[in-house]
């Protein structure tokens, strides 16, 4: 049962330059302009028509972006919840301009051990996020640490947490590792690994969505009962300022957005293009979080009752509640 009818989330890229050269990650490698702030000032009016909730602005880096403090306040502005994910190589220089415009700002980092966190992303940032959390921490931010979760590095969710997460008063968020296109991220994770992440995630903050657990559980997103809601759940507007349908990972078609989006969603090539979410020859076996998070959000079925909890719990610690209900 479809409880939400129109798009939640704005994956808005940036940029898909990025400083770091992660192994699970192909986007570094790809050539890319920036968005404009002009663009970025009519999107988000035809976004907030389009109902709209959160805009997470991405990339690549999207601290790359010499204005993302500026499309950050547009958004919030709007009343928009807006999230940032960063290496961490960056913010420290950002921070003052940041401060207070990041609903929910998360550092990426994936092992407490430092070699091992920047062999993975392909770069020294490890000691940058741990000044990144010093420096949000003495500007009164809230940052979370976004963990993402190999076979690998599984022995170091503990460490993360103890040694980093508790004495900083920080949220833990484990992000499972999903494939995609020619992108392998190694040996996928086991049930018995699974069950593991969803016994840690019962700790006081620690988030982790349940339904993800479950979806890999079932084999994923299958095309005859597709559960993925990503085109109609999601916009993903491109740094060329085109709406890339139906994910971005697949980006099958691109459409320029030439400063109408909102008939540009409305027309009747979107329209068919939404229609086939989750029902590609791609989309079979489909784990991909950044989409299934908002494809749980909006449909009334197991995996909304399963990924309830999860983000009741980080809902009510972050409180950002209150902004999706105003």
């Amino acid at each position: 049962m479809r409880l939400i009818p129109h798009p939640v989330l704005c994956n808005y890229y940036v940029t898909y330059r990025c400083n770091a050269k992660c192994s699970f990650c192909d986007i570094w490698e790809k050539p890319s302009p920036y968005i404009q702030l002009e663009d970025v000032r009519k999107n988000l009016r035809d976004l907030k028509k389009l109902g709209v909730n959160v805009i997470d602005f991405t990339g690549g880096e999207p601290l790359l972006h010499r204005q993302i403090d500026q499309f950050l306040e547009e958004a919030q502005k709007l009343g928009f919840i807006t999230t940032l994910t960063t290496n961490g190589l960056l913010y420290p220089k950002w921070a003052e301009r940041l401060k207070g415009k990041v609903d929910m700002l998360h550092f990426s980092l994936d092992s407490a051990d430092k070699t091992e966190h920047d062999t993975g992303r392909g770069v020294a940032c490890f000691d940058f996020v741990l000044e990144s959390i010093k420096v949000a921490k003495s500007l009164g931010e809230r940052p979370d640490i976004l963990f993402t979760v190999f076979k690998h590095n599984l022995d170091q969710i503990e460490r993360v947490y103890q040694e980093i997460c508790l004495p900083n008063n920080l949220m833990l968020l484990l992000n499972p590792a999903f494939e995609y296109n020619q992108v392998e991220t190694g040996e996928q994770l086991s049930e018995v690994e699974l069950d593991y992440l969803v016994k840690f995630s019962k700790q006081k903050w620690v988030y982790l969505n349940e339904a993800f657990v479950q979806l890999r559980k079932d084999g994923g997103n299958h095309i005859n009962k597709p559960v993925c809601k990503a085109a109609s759940s999601t916009l993903v507007i491109s740094p060329e300022n085109e709406l890339v349908l139906p994910c971005y990972h697949l980006g099958t078609q691109k459409f320029p957005i030439a400063g109408n989006l909102h008939a540009l969603y409305a027309s009747k090539e979107v329209k068919q293009l939404i229609a086939l979410e989750g029902k590609l020859p791609a989309c079979e076996g489909c784990t991909i979080n950044c989409y299934m998070q908002p494809s749980f959000a909006v449909e009334m079925n197991r995996y909304w009752w399963k990924a309830l909890p999860s983000t009741l719990k980080y809902s009510l610690r972050k409180g950002t509640w209150k902004k999706m209900l105003s």
